[in-house]
């Protein structure tokens, strides 16, 4: 079992908070990070969190992920608090509940693209073939099955990216962490990245926190954050941009909208 005996990849979570941050800090040398910040997400949840570059964002997927521990503050998810977890549990909770999709695909260049996808499987100890069957079956659903044995060097950045979005969810993760995943792609590749994501998240139940530079980019989420002096602030507050000179809000269709200060 991973955290309880109530909970797996296969756990049905509706209406429940599945991460739960609470007065999160994060310090580097003498440099905090993250100050107090809270966060709350429920399944099914699509949240963005806008913000320039250094302010955090990587830090806080981290975080979530169980990669790194705050200095202080709260972690709790599926309801258990992650400090009560040891090295083993967490990493057999990122292996099957958390998949990650990275800036720079991080996909591994001695694999073609079918062994890529096989991976998440092989570190959860599934069989040979099964686990072959379930990564082609994936590439098909993401159309991508003409690409399983080319390897990473030969993709451009969008099919690395689609591929990359393919390995995360390998094992049906209940979060997926994506850390400026379309930094590196045009806009199209950007457009085709997102409506995977929301795919995923709608046909797999999957909680998505996404993280971007583009504090006026129109994403398919349902919550939108900018993380600006080691906190969260609520697109919808009036939150001001990072160089002052702009109000951020969400009009009445759900669009992040950018004006001149009042």
């Amino acid at each position: 079992m991973i955290l309880n005996s109530k909970i797996s990849n296969n756990s049905t979570t509706y209406g429940r908070n599945v991460i739960t941050l609470s007065n999160i800090w994060k310090k580097y040398s003498a440099i905090n990070v993250l100050k107090g910040l809270n966060l709350s997400a429920k399944e099914k949840d699509f949240i963005s969190i806008r913000g320039k570059s250094g302010v955090g964002k990587s830090t806080l997927l981290r975080i979530i992920g169980l990669l790194e521990a705050p200095n202080k503050g709260n972690v709790k998810l599926f309801g258990k608090n992650v400090s009560e977890l040891n090295d083993d549990q967490k990493s057999a909770l990122r292996l099957h509940l958390i998949g990650f999709i990275f800036q720079f695909f991080n996909l591994i260049p001695s694999l073609n693209v079918l062994e890529n996808i096989e991976l998440p499987l092989a570190l959860a100890g599934t069989k040979k073939l099964e686990r072959k069957k379930k990564a082609m079956d994936l590439l098909q659903y993401f159309d991508l099955a003409s690409l399983a044995n080319r390897f990473p060097e030969t993709l451009s950045g969008g099919e690395r990216q689609r591929i990359a979005i393919a390995r995360a969810v390998t094992n049906n993760p209940k979060i997926i962490l994506a850390d400026e995943p379309t930094s590196s792609l045009d806009d199209e590749n950007s457009a085709l990245f997102m409506e995977l994501l929301s795919q995923i998240n709608k046909e797999r139940d999957a909680t998505i926190i996404l993280t971007t530079t583009d504090l006026y980019e129109k994403l398919p989420t349902n919550k939108n954050y900018i993380l600006k002096e080691g906190r969260l602030h609520k697109a919808e507050e009036d939150t001001q941009d990072p160089l002052g000179r702009y109000e951020i809000r969400l009009n009445k269709n759900g669009e992040l909208m950018a004006g001149n200060r009042r």
